[in-house]
């Protein structure tokens, strides 16, 4: 087949009836960027289309969707060998965005897609966790993944990431600690934790800036740590104000061993991964990414 086009934009079927996207891309499309549009409808596809892109020698491919279609698609580029992955574009049509917000990319579809399309590409850090899988915004763990995960869906629907909080706060009554190990190069902690947030990115769950200080590009992970002692008023800290709280431990890191008593649940982007043992290690510049040049995730490049 023929190389015809410089972008494939990869949507998840949920979000193909967008009129406004439509618009927008035939509106590229109108100003010369050659841009293909295939939709997913089952496991699998975001990587067989993935392929088609590097049959095609595609420069630019763009995960259209909320956090776990992103999460699948840089899953996909990182198996890939680093020279044959294509730049990675972000067009949020989820229900969250956290990976969207934290990056400064507008959620309006034309806007957002336009610097999918022509952003700056920028080499940004991925994590990876027990050697198989991937994420570029955030893993959490505690009540905060038992929360996201439980949100029904039609609540998300109609309130998007507010429905996250709301639910949080309607199962205080429910709240349990994990009691893990998290070591590191840097430190060495053992307790009951509430919440965990290793980010490469700055929030998850609809908002919540668990890591408020995370850069993409630094070669580092940000580690926030809400412990059991003092729970409420910690909590309702995080939830609403972004100054440093005294009661979450707070720590930067290359790699990370988490090792817990019991089963627990990390969400990674979303995407729910369960054991007692997590090992994560960041991937410095993994891949390539059109972001806002002014994006508050952007600091100097480790040399």
């Amino acid at each position: 087949m023929a190389n015809t086009y410089n972008v494939l934009a990869i949507l998840n079927g949920k979000s193909a009836g967008n009129e406004i996207l439509r618009q927008a891309i035939q509106d590229l499309r109108s100003e010369g960027h050659t841009i293909a549009v295939r939709v997913t409808w089952e496991p699998g596809d975001a990587a067989r289309y993935l392929q088609e892109a590097r049959e095609l020698s595609v420069h630019t491919v763009i995960a259209g969707g909320g956090d776990g279609t992103i999460n699948e698609i840089v899953s996909c580029l990182a198996r890939l060998p680093m020279d044959q992955r294509p730049v990675l574009g972000v067009l949020p049509l989820g229900t969250a965005n956290d990976f969207a917000t934290s990056a400064g990319i507008p959620l309006h579809p034309a806007a957002a897609l336009r610097i999918a399309v022509t952003g700056p590409v920028i080499p940004v850090d991925i994590i990876r966790v027990n050697n198989k899988r991937y994420f570029i915004n955030m893993a959490t763990g505690g009540f905060g993944t038992r929360i996201t995960t439980e949100t029904p869906a039609r609540l998300k629907a109609a309130l998007g990431g507010v429905s996250y909080l709301l639910h949080g706060l309607s199962r205080v009554d429910s709240l349990k600690a994990d009691s893990c190990e998290i070591r590191s190069e840097e430190f060495n902690w053992q307790g009951d934790a509430l919440v965990i947030g290793i980010g490469n990115g700055r929030q998850a769950g609809g908002g919540q800036r668990l890591c408020p200080g995370a850069l993409i590009n630094d070669g580092l992970m940000d580690v926030s740590i809400i412990t059991a002692a003092e729970w409420l008023p910690t909590l309702m800290h995080t939830l609403t104000r972004e100054d440093d709280n005294p009661n979450i431990l707070r720590a930067r890191s290359r790699t990370l061993e988490i090792t817990a008593h019991q089963s627990m649940t990390f969400n990674l982007d979303g995407e729910p991964l369960s054991g007692t043992h997590f090992r994560m290690e960041i991937l410095p510049q993994a891949i390539h990414c059109r972001l806002p040049a002014e994006s508050e995730l952007l600091g100097t490049a480790p040399q």
